[in-house]
């Protein structure tokens, strides 16, 4: 199978997942599906304006789950920037993390790259929302990622979100524009209006930082570095 046709795959074995899963759940106490949109928004600032996602999913039970996230932005003008999908199976590890592994396709940046995933999901103390994993690519590159995120309730309607992001590569892969160490950071609030705890409209602000050699490949492409946004957009589950 060409990479082109994985995330194909990865979506068909979703749907068929997700539907198996909403057939079994009409027995009591086996397969469940969840999906939520944590982010999607339109972005406007320093950088490019544009379409940005966050979202994930998964069908199963309290011991077994199969995960499917995805991530990615569209500016204004040209095509697709970013485009990651990831399908893992996770398994609890205590009352409060599961781990999990699978496997991540980014159709954009170019070339594409196919990994190996292993992590870990769940709510550290204080009710911080912890999402870290490891990707190990195809071509042998190791990278990993750390988010974390936090509601702060205004009132039970209102909720402040501040989230961060680190990400970090141990090779530079310069075909991707991707240094070495830790190579982006960034960080967000947002506050959002539950209309229903199911769907709430948001407003807020991104800021994001590229450092080390990433932020060299960036300016050698008259790229920005240091993007400030706007942002304005609606979270749902269901």
């Amino acid at each position: 199978m060409n990479n082109k046709a994985i995330p194909l795959a990865l979506g068909a074995a979703l749907v068929s997942a997700l539907a198996a899963g909403r057939a079994w759940a009409a027995e009591p106490g086996q397969i469940f599906t969840f999906f939520q949109a944590e982010q999607l928004e339109y972005r406007t600032g320093t950088g490019k304006d544009g379409l940005n996602w966050d979202a994930q999913g998964w069908v199963g039970n309290d011991d077994h789950k199969l995960w499917f996230k995805t991530e990615g932005e569209k500016p204004n003008e040209g095509k697709l920037e970013k485009g990651e999908f990831q399908l893992l199976y996770s398994r609890p590890i205590s009352d409060f993390f599961d781990v999990q592994a699978g496997v991540r396709q980014d159709i954009k940046p170019n070339p594409d790259r196919t990994f190996a995933v292993f992590g870990v999901q769940g709510i550290a103390p204080y009710k911080i929302e912890i999402d870290a994993a490891a990707f190990v690519s195809h071509e042998g590159e190791v990278s990993a990622r750390l988010k974390g995120e936090y509601d702060m309730l205004i009132t039970q309607q209102l909720i402040l979100q501040p989230t961060a992001e680190i990400n970090l590569a141990v090779q530079s892969v310069k075909e991707r524009d991707i240094g070495s160490g830790v190579n982006s950071v960034g960080v967000g609030l947002r506050l959002r209006y539950e209309i229903i705890r199911e769907f709430a409209p948001y407003i807020g602000f991104q800021w994001e930082r590229k450092l080390g050699q990433t932020a060299d490949y960036a300016r050698a492409d008259r790229e920005t570095v240091d993007n400030r946004s706007f942002v304005t957009g609606v979270r749902f589950w269901f």
